[in-house]
């Protein structure tokens, strides 16, 4: 078999060198961060070290940055009725969001309350502020940076206006943003960031929760011996914090490169796509979107079965985001923005990275070709 073709960045990033290298060097630190003695010590200035990083890439200042276990808990944990300034007992959603944020955290369901968006799946500002202008209590809103499914990158500056104007907090899932587009929590207007370490070629199972100065967590949600500032307890996952240190320097550092790369080739792979399929449909096209991320369908042609044909040659991509590609029913994203149920099931994403060539590029095009015409003609065949 030839070798395989990775285009699902968006699900996991493959590890950075970088970040190989560190966790691996940390497997040898033996102490626990906690302890007072000198292996106690070296393990906790990994630890430091890591957060220090992880705060440079979203502008932040370390000592407000919370690792957890990954951007799923962070998510939970940011969503806790009173976070921030004033007792924010109503939450608001995005209809796009993960969801991790969808669920409401620690928020009872009849709390919880969703934003509608418009057909490039961008949040309907409008819709947000006659939500917040009509309440009187103070309300926390999570708005995710840059859609996982889409790529669609969210007004997240003119909604951070518009929530802090009514008093309340904002809450941003910036997990598919970091490493590809800037993510300052300053000049974003945010409250609270989440983040996730395997988006950027860090190990899996590390993330972290990001306060801005003068935000503040009212409830940890795992309690225990304190570590975390008391904001998360238990023993911190060194090797994986270590990683994620290694590739949030490395993201920082080749951001502006990664962009380039990763635009200039999805824009080479939407051509070819609709060069070959005319009737194809992009989703999230019309609005700013991640450089590295496309979602298409085809009319006649099912995701599910497609994914696993271009897998048989050699291709792995998805069919949406992977927490939640193994459902049956069309993405909540796709639906939220207006697109019928019989296209939204053939809904295929690529997304691209840093070590993606033309190359590889090309040959998905060309698996494409090949898959999408027996599916094509099964597909007639069974109308007819």
């Amino acid at each position: 078999m030839n070798q395989r073709v990775y285009l699902d960045w968006n699900a996991t990033a493959p590890l950075r060198p970088q970040a190989r290298a560190a966790a691996v060097a940390a497997l040898d630190i033996v102490g626990n961060p906690s302890s007072v003695h000198g292996e106690g010590r070296a393990a906790r200035r990994l630890v430091e070290e890591a957060r220090e990083r992880i705060a440079a890439l979203c502008g932040a200042k370390s000592r407000n940055v919370v690792f957890t276990s990954g951007g799923t808990e962070a998510n939970v944990l940011a969503l806790t009725p009173g976070s921030g300034p004033g007792h924010c007992g109503q939450l608001l959603v995005s209809a796009i969001e993960h969801p991790s944020v969808l669920a409401g955290g620690r928020f009872s369901p009849g709390a919880i309350e969703r934003v509608t968006v418009t057909h490039d799946g961008v949040l309907d500002l409008a819709a947000l502020h006659a939500r917040l202008t009509a309440g009187a209590e103070p309300v926390l809103v999570s708005l995710m940076l840059a859609n996982n499914e889409t790529g669609v990158v969210q007004p997240v500056c003119e909604a951070a206006r518009v929530v802090h104007e009514a008093g309340g907090v904002l809450h941003v899932d910036a997990v598919q943003a970091i490493g590809r587009i800037p993510c300052d929590i300053n000049a974003i207007g945010a409250d609270i960031v989440t983040v996730s370490g395997h988006k950027i070629g860090a190990p899996k199972g590390v993330g972290a929760l990001i306060l801005r100065d003068g935000a503040r967590l009212t409830d940890a949600l795992v309690k225990g011996g304190g570590q975390e500032r008391g904001s998360r307890a238990g023993t911190e996952n060194v090797v994986g914090i270590a990683g994620f240190g290694a590739a949030a320097a490395a993201a920082l550092a080749g951001q502006t490169a990664e962009t380039a790369l990763t635009g200039a080739l999805r824009d080479r792979l939407e051509a070819r796509l609709r060069a070959v399929s005319t009737d194809i449909t992009i989703f999230g096209a019309g609005a700013a979107r991640l450089p590295n991320t496309t979602l298409f369908a085809v009319p006649g042609v099912k995701a599910e079965t497609a994914v696993i044909a271009l897998d048989l040659e050699g291709v792995a991509v998805s069919s949406g985001a992977a927490c939640s590609s193994g459902k049956v029913q069309p993405s909540h994203v796709l639906a939220a923005m207006g697109v019928p149920p019989v296209l939204a099931r053939g809904a295929i994403r690529v997304s691209l990275g840093l070590t993606t060539t033309e190359s590889e590029v090309d040959r998905f095009v060309e698996a494409w070709i090949k898959v999408s015409q027996v599916l094509l003609k099964e597909s007639q065949g069974i109308a007819a």
